[in-house]
């Protein structure tokens, strides 16, 4: 889909809500919309007429390189340009990110248009993924399980957590990733019970569990995978646990399905967990939509009301933290079909003994 296909089907949702148009502020949403990489840009889309693109000085080329179907003004205060051009009607904001004070202004630059939230309407368009953003979420997938499956082959054993994530940062980036899509998770031994640990200087030793929650970006896209293993071989109790969040993982996965509610995944997974007897220990949440953020709608949760819909992409990460002893974590990236879910990041699941 095109960027201006998206601004179409962005204008029907307008109409349905009501809105003559909306003023998009939210960078990530104005990239969706238009193409446009800068840190400093808005867009304007009126229902009817053409759409405008602001930015200042700094992007003046980059606009023009990558809006070339948009028109756009160059200043350095973008909500001034966007008022002035606001005709008489219900006009739509992204209150859940622009600020109290720029809200303020835009009532006062524009006093006889009704300005009014606009929801997450462009968020809400975003949760389906057109074929090119699929396939940039495929080779952002593909290049960070081959990275990890590269840094798996060689010496682990005596090497600091923080060596072990750099150098698989590293071998995303030579594999052809834009950047990493996070700062690495790296995590050895009881630090595995930490769900967002930062590596440390700690050496990783044998009959450590090591957990890595990592990812490659590809055209802005982000990739979302963890995978758990141990240095040596498993104990009783680290093939327990692995196994648990395993079946868990493989319940919630079943029913990411078009169609299915949210909420039934959220209810399979940490029902598993129960019937295993560890559901206590599972403390972060289940999954989210992943795709020019790492973490966007929609999120896997049982207060979630909605129902799936096919090409949403979404993370499935169940896990067991145990302070003090240690704890595993199982994630993929999942495309959603009419059918059986298809697993984006495709790495084994088993429980790998290294060295």
């Amino acid at each position: 889909m095109t960027t201006s296909a998206r601004r179409a089907a962005l204008c029907a949702a307008l109409t349905e809500r009501g809105l003559a148009g909306v003023l998009v502020t939210t960078l990530v949403n104005v990239r969706y919309l238009t193409g446009f990489t800068g840190s400093n840009g808005a867009l304007l889309v009126p229902v009817e007429g053409e759409p405008v693109f602001f930015t200042d000085g700094r992007y003046r080329d980059q606009a023009d390189e990558e809006l070339p179907d948009v028109a756009h003004v160059i200043g350095r205060d973008l909500l001034t340009g966007a008022a002035e051009r606001m005709a008489s009607g219900r006009w739509g904001l992204e209150t859940h990110t622009l600020s109290v004070d720029g809200h303020h202004r835009l009532v006062e630059l524009a006093p006889d248009v009704e300005l009014v939230a606009a929801g997450r309407v462009v968020e809400e368009l975003r949760e389906v993924k057109d074929e090119p953003e699929i396939e940039a979420l495929r080779r952002a997938c593909d290049i960070s399980t081959q990275a990890l499956e590269q840094v798996l082959a060689g010496p682990l054993v005596g090497r600091t957590e923080r060596a072990v994530a750099r150098d698989l940062e590293a071998r995303m980036l030579d594999l052809g990733a834009e950047a990493i899509a996070f700062e690495t998770i790296l995590a050895c031994g009881d630090h595995t019970a930490i769900p967002h640990h930062h590596p440390t200087d700690r050496v990783l030793a044998r009959g450590d569990l090591l957990k890595i929650d990592f990812g490659a970006r590809v055209d802005g896209y982000h990739a979302d995978c963890t995978r758990t293993v141990v240095l040596g071989p498993a104990d009783d109790w680290q093939k327990e646990v692995h196994a648990a969040v395993r079946e868990s993982q493989a319940a919630g996965l079943e029913l990411l399905r078009e169609g299915v509610a949210v909420s039934a995944s959220d209810a399979a997974a940490r029902g598993s967990l129960q019937s295993t007897g560890w559901l206590d220990a599972f403390t972060t949440g289940l999954g989210h939509g992943v795709g020019l953020e790492i973490h966007e709608d929609p999120f896997i949760a049982g207060s979630h009301a909605g129902k799936l819909s096919s090409r949403t992409v979404l993370t499935m990460e169940p896990g067991i933290y145990v302070p003090g002893r240690g704890g595993v974590r199982i994630e993929d990236t999942v495309l959603v079909t009419a059918g059986a879910p298809e697993v984006l990041t495709t790495m084994t699941k088993d429980l790998l003994e290294i060295g």
